[in-house]
């Protein structure tokens, strides 16, 4: 029994400290935008969990990074759209934990290249349900930008598309040599 407790306490610290980490990234992102967005590593913490520990704690972890950033000075229009942008958006990211066993099965059978395509579809998948809230928002509260030859769905993927792809990308590139070059930071039973 006090195992299983330990446990739980070390995942709940994982999550805390993970969720930090999340906010510290964010501090080192290129914000060029005026209504929000950057390109930052923000969301490289969310998949190690997600990839280490599954779907219910990458989600978590999503969550409260989304949360402590509307603590810590969102861009914000109304409780909607900070709900949207925040802690559905960063909770989505931790959706690349439904991968976690395929890459724990990877990485226990020595398949490297399994191991890279579950950590891309992951990273994928998660960047991509991001993006997709990121852009309902902006349809529903950013189309004031959209000029009158551009309609207000191109507008709003142009917009989000400008730094998710590189966020994806880069946070992609990362976590995969993190990864291949230290697996044991994806096995959780050490």
């Amino acid at each position: 029994m006090k195992t299983q407790h330990y446990f739980n306490t070390r995942l709940l610290v994982e999550i805390a400290l993970f969720s930090v980490l999340c906010v510290i990234l964010d501090l080192f992102s290129f914000k060029a935008w005026g209504q929000g967005g950057s390109i930052s590593l923000q969301m490289l913490p969310i998949f190690v969990i997600a990839f280490r520990h599954g779907l219910k704690a990458g989600s978590i972890t999503g969550l409260i990074f989304g949360l402590l950033q509307l603590l810590l000075g969102a861009y914000i229009l109304n409780p909607i759209q900070a709900f949207l942008d925040y802690p559905l958006a960063f909770m989505l990211v931790g959706s690349a934990g439904i991968f976690s066993k395929s890459i724990q099965t990877a990485i226990s059978k020595g398949k490297n290249g399994r191991l890279i395509f579950f950590i891309f579809v992951g990273t994928l998948l998660g960047s991509l349900l991001r993006l997709i809230v990121h852009i309902i928002s902006a349809m529903i509260y950013f189309s004031a930008g959209a000029t009158g030859h551009q309609s207000v769905l191109a507008y709003a993927t142009i917009y989000n598309v400008s730094y998710m792809v590189p966020s994806f990308i880069l946070t992609t590139l990362i976590i995969m040599a993190m990864f291949s070059a230290f697996k044991r930071l994806l096995v959780t039973n050490q």
